[in-house]
């Protein structure tokens, strides 16, 4: 019996990425799907629950990805409103790699020192990545967790999603500059920047002397790097004190996550893989 994995992409093109992950993951065919939508993906899920007999559809599994997680997030509770009874399949939720990335670097973070009752602040953290990571971390324990926008209403509304969606309580923050982030860390602990790519968020001296600060993780691999003065590729190495992981540095396991996911998919057919459960599995796989 084949493995099928079903890529519904709310992109117009499904992810290339997530595809050749799919089949490294252990998918026999990898079936994309663009432009999926809550209103257009019933006949696609019906196409998964009721072809294959009750004990072969654990072989039949959904990936539901793009770009815009807030879309994603929509089409992942679309798919499993057409479930009932044993006529469902597993399916995992990973736009735009957030789920898997921000498990990744929050996981290499708890293995690099103690996270619980600390400050973490997540600087450029309203983006998908910074949002699952703060959740991951309040979960965790980290006694305050501050998630930074340049605009404070969307660092609030960010905050309030994350308190409605997951019952964690986060701090907004707003920062338009990289002086206004230093100054933000300056009591931290730790320190996580999930900003767009090629932008500096802090320079060198923002974080080199501070005492404070512990552990530093950075989510851009595309120079300039969001916190000036690491490497892409630091994986858990002591710079002035502090560790830091870069961008590379976890993504070898924000990879093997996300192949072990999809592994996963295939054990039964009631998975369902959102950030609490593939952090779940980043964190025995750290």
């Amino acid at each position: 019996m084949k493995k099928l994995l079903f890529q519904l992409d709310t992109d117009t093109h499904p992810a290339v990425f997530d595809t050749v992950v799919a089949y490294d993951g252990g998918a026999d065919h990898v079936v994309g799907h663009g432009n999926v939508t809550p209103e257009n993906v019933t006949p696609l899920v019906e196409g998964t629950i009721f072809t294959r007999a009750p004990k072969e559809k654990q072989n039949t599994a959904i990936f539901v990805g793009g770009s815009n997680m807030v879309a994603g997030q929509e089409l992942f509770k679309a798919v499993q409103k057409n479930f009932f009874a044993d006529f469902r399949v597993s399916i995992m939720l990973d736009s735009n790699g957030s789920n898997t990335t921000a498990a990744a670097a929050v996981a290499k973070l708890m293995t690099s020192g103690e996270i619980k009752g600390k400050k973490a602040v997540i600087l450029a953290g309203t983006g998908p990545v910074g949002q699952r990571a703060a959740v991951m971390m309040a979960k965790e324990g980290v006694g305050e967790v501050v998630l930074v926008s340049r605009k404070m209403g969307r660092a609030q509304q960010a905050c309030d999603d994350m308190k409605n969606s997951f019952g964690v309580e986060l701090v907004p923050a707003e920062a338009s500059d990289c002086d206004t982030n230093g100054k933000l860390i300056e009591d931290a602990q730790i320190v996580l920047a999930t900003g767009a790519a090629g932008i500096e968020l802090i320079k060198p001296e923002h974080w080199e002397n501070n005492k404070n600060i512990e552990l530093i993780a950075d989510a851009n691999a595309t120079p300039p790097l969001g916190i000036g003065g690491t490497d892409m590729m630091d994986k858990g190495i002591d710079r002035h004190g502090k560790i830091i992981w870069g961008a590379i540095g976890f993504g070898t396991l924000k990879l093997a996550v996300h192949k072990a996911c999809v592994e996963k998919l295939f054990e039964s057919n009631d998975q369902l893989l959102d950030a609490e459960e593939i952090f779940e599995i980043a964190k025995t796989m750290a």
